[in-house]
């Protein structure tokens, strides 16, 4: 675990930087330089963009960290990404033509309600193509295990520069639309910066012919393509839902309280970006004791640092929102329901990166179709009766089933499962901490009041966990804060 720790300590605290300025763009920034209006267009761009990348990827991501360490062979591992690099293009262009042919009809969609939309329909195809192609560079760096430099350009790259973006909206040097096409320039700067920098890491020599195993691997990446393409609907299919059925502000006030409950996501983000090559690369030699023992550390230790995410969420969002402009109101179930689902998602450890890397992946392909169905059902149901609040219900339900399947999977083919006494103890921990803190507010201004709330809970919680060793590997990394780590 000693890269996996070296590496998860420095994408935490690049993530936590990230989702701080994140953070301040959502709450602050965004609420307080736009209307609603065009903060629910921006939400709604981004998220649709988020939709369609992994069509044009085609699960090469995937692919690079499952098969590039099974390569022996200089030259067969040239062909492999050779083809990797050009398959999202194909996609990309396929996409492209059909877009173009079908695009009056894409803005029909649009115009009995939420037409400020239609201008700007074509940005969600140069967002896609650039958040895929960078998605591909980053896993190349990946398979080198050099994810730091990629983690920083995945969660704080793009964050500051809509910080200065939206200064420049404020101090009208940009107008709206120069934001949007700005943002644009800003992803595909990204994507070019990273692609610099993987190929620096990683030379190869194009080989325009296919590898031995090409027909594994296109099987691979179709087959992840529609598993990626789920687990991102279920994610974000909700903020598409409540632009049918309601005025599009409403994708703002949605996103808002579902980045906060998001931030609980940061321990899984800046691990997995690590355990996810090493699981590859371990399911690749067979090497199942080792593989067990990351499953049930990765667990231990997200579930351990996500619940005091989740705890200081939950007991501090009223004050938060005290701050916040009054036309952004708080659905507190929604922060509490999407919090659960990432915090299930940390309670599985590295179990994606299991099911992904192994021959198993097929196994949650149509169960993950029914979920995306079942969750389109649900909110055609629920939004129209309560709001936004139905999505986060739908979305919560889905995750839940579809998380489950996916640990049932991982159980039943490897006779493994991410749980012991000590994640029973964490988690019976973190209730108690959320009960204990959420009803007991101190009599002050609302940011003197989360600071303070916040170190008490921190202090509480940190000490608690330590005195209980919950987990080794991080009462580890309390002994060596003081010397320095």
């Amino acid at each position: 675990m000693g890269v996996v720790v070296n590496q998860t300590i420095r994408n935490s605290i690049i993530t936590c930087l990230g989702f701080g300025i994140g953070a301040i763009n959502t709450l602050f920034l965004f609420t307080n330089f736009m209307n609603e209006e065009h903060y629910g267009l921006i939400s709604y761009l981004m998220t649709a963009s988020n939709l369609i990348w992994p069509l044009m990827a085609f699960g090469v991501h995937n692919a690079l960290v499952k098969f590039f360490s099974s390569y022996s062979d200089q030259k067969q591992q040239d062909k492999f990404l050779t083809l990797m690099l050009i398959i999202p293009v194909l996609i990309a262009l396929v996409l492209g033509v059909i877009g173009v042919y079908c695009y009056a009809t894409i803005l029909d969609l649009f115009n009995d309600k939420n037409t400020i939309i239609q201008p700007y329909v074509w940005t969600i195809y140069i967002l896609a193509f650039a958040m895929s192609y960078f998605e591909i560079f980053f896993a190349w760096s990946k398979v080198k295990l050099k994810s730091v430099f990629g983690n920083i350009m995945k969660e704080l790259f793009l964050r500051v520069c809509i910080s200065v973006l939206l200064f420049l909206v404020y101090f009208e040097v940009l107008t709206i639309e120069q934001f949007i096409y700005a943002l644009m320039i800003a992803y595909l700067l990204r994507m070019g910066i990273m692609q610099i920098y993987a190929l620096k890491l990683h030379r190869f020599t194009p080989r325009f012919s296919l590898p031995n195993n090409y027909i594994s691997v296109f099987k691979y990446s179709g087959l992840i393509l529609i598993v990626g393409s789920i687990a991102t609907l279920l994610i974000d299919l909700d903020k598409m839902m409540i632009e049918r059925y309601l005025p599009i502000e409403n994708v703002a006030k949605y996103g808002i309280c579902a980045y906060i409950a998001s931030v609980i996501a940061i321990p899984s983000r800046a691990m997995h970006q690590i355990t996810y090559p090493l699981t590859a690369k371990l399911i690749n030699e067979k090497a199942k004791d080792q593989l067990q023992d990351l499953y049930k550390k990765s667990a231990l230790n997200l579930i351990a640092t996500s619940g005091l995410l989740f705890v200081l969420i939950i007991c501090n969002v009223h004050q938060l929102f005290e701050i916040i402009p009054d036309e952004y109101e708080l659905f507190i179930w929604v922060v509490v329901l999407i919090g659960s689902t990432k915090l299930l998602d940390n309670l599985l450890g590295n179990n994606n990166a299991i099911l992904y890397s192994s021959d198993y992946y097929r196994m949650i392909l149509y169960i993950g179709v029914g979920m995306v169905i079942f969750t389109i059902i649900l909110n055609i149901l629920w939004i129209p009766a309560f709001g936004v609040t139905g999505a986060a219900i739908a979305t919560c339900i889905a995750v839940f089933c579809y998380n489950f399947t996916k640990l049932w999977i991982v159980y039943a083919k490897f006779g493994m499962h991410p749980f012991s006494k000590k994640t029973t103890l964490a988690f019976v921990l973190i209730i108690i901490f959320v009960f204990g803190f959420y009803f007991w507010e101190l009599p002050f201004q609302p940011i003197l009041n989360i600071v303070l709330k916040s170190i008490i809970i921190g202090l509480g919680y940190t000490t608690i966990f330590y005195v209980l060793r919950v987990s080794v590997d991080i009462n580890n990394l309390i002994k060596k804060i003081p010397r320095g780590i």
